[in-house]
């Protein structure tokens, strides 16, 4: 499996990931923003499934 999002992204990813899942666990935001799982580990495991689909990387 080999890294498909570059670095700007990853950290972007990691951080509005982090920031919904905060904003869930202090019931700022409902609980759909635990959804934030998925760009938090996406960015953190440096792949994207949907951008292999797509044959797509940045």
């Amino acid at each position: 499996m080999a890294m498909n999002v570059g670095t700007t992204e990853r950290l972007l990813r990691v951080g509005v990931g982090a920031a919904l899942i905060l904003a869930a666990g202090l019931g700022w935001v409902g609980l759909w923003g635990f959804i934030g799982l998925v760009p938090l580990l996406t960015g953190l495991a440096g792949y994207c499934p949907v951008y292999s689909i797509f044959r797509r990387g940045t």
